[in-house]
């Protein structure tokens, strides 16, 4: 059995508050990554299409207000 079976196998046998804080804990590391992810795009000018594309939208009058 592999490593990842194991790990599968060992959250299926889970009490249900055990699997609930898993399901958090976990949830809680992909937004991080996520959020990681992000900041590094934008430093890098990865997201930089975004900002010419919303500051073309908005010279255009095509923007509504919030």
């Amino acid at each position: 059995m592999s490593d990842m079976e194991e790990i599968l196998s060992s959250i299926e046998s889970l009490p249900k508050e055990d699997f609930a804080r898993l399901r958090e804990w976990f949830y809680e590391r992909d937004w991080e990554r996520w959020d990681r992810e992000i900041e590094s795009d934008s430093r890098s000018g990865k997201l930089d299409f975004l900002v010419k594309e919303a500051l073309s939208e908005k010279e255009d009058g095509k923007l509504k207000e919030l």
